[in-house]
């Protein structure tokens, strides 16, 4: 598609100058079609998983051929000064924009996905890499999570605020106010994360290990 689109010009420019220019822009927009239907067969076989193309291959496939397509019509109007667009283009030049952006979107969220699983693995096997949190809280938690140890705080009478410690977390990440612990032995598949506010009901401390 890249290559397409910066040739674009170069065939425009050709088409213009040369006296058979017409007659070689209509071969190379005809040719065009021939990759243009394989890529949306292929978009299509994926989007049915008849073939295994990855999670951005139907978007890019379909989007591919919509592309193609519509840079060969591009092509064939600037170097022949053929009327466009012709009655009934419009609707589908919209419909083909509106696939195409479609197609982006997709393929942008599924890149997305992709990119937090492939991160959320990583995570999971180098978790030495985020701090270790000791936790106390006010209430108990009751986390029956594997590596996490609660310990009931000695009661220091009425004026104590915390009575519950935690140990065996992590710290995943800290926004404004809230902190995402997850266990030592979390694991990318099935693993939970406590969303944990930062207020007065809570003591937090950091260590290596």
């Amino acid at each position: 598609m890249l290559v397409a689109a910066l040739a674009f010009p170069l065939v425009c420019g050709a088409a213009r100058r040369g006296a058979g220019g017409s007659r070689v822009l209509r071969r190379v927009c005809v040719a065009a079609v021939l990759p243009m239907v394989a890529l949306l067969t292929l978009g299509l076989a994926a989007g049915f998983e008849v073939i295994h193309a990855g999670p951005m291959g139907t978007p890019l496939l379909i989007g591919g051929a919509l592309l193609l397509a519509l840079l060969a019509r591009l092509l064939y109007v600037r170097g022949t000064d053929a009327p466009f667009p012709v009655a009934g283009e419009r609707v589908a030049l919209g419909v083909t924009v509106a696939i195409l952006a479609l197609c982006a979107y997709w393929a942008v969220g599924s890149y997305a996905q992709q990119k937090g699983v492939a991160d959320a693995e990583t995570l999971s096997h180098n978790l030495q890499a985020r701090p270790a949190v000791l936790l106390d809280t006010s209430e108990r938690l009751a986390l029956d999570w594997p590596g996490v140890r609660e310990t009931p705080l000695p009661d220091a009478g009425a004026g104590s605020r915390f009575h519950y410690r935690y140990e065996g977390l992590r710290l995943l990440a800290q926004s404004d106010n809230r902190m995402f612990l997850i266990p030592r032995r979390w694991l990318w598949e099935t693993g939970n994360v406590l969303v944990l506010p930062v207020d007065a009901g809570v003591r937090v401390a950091f260590h290596a290990g």
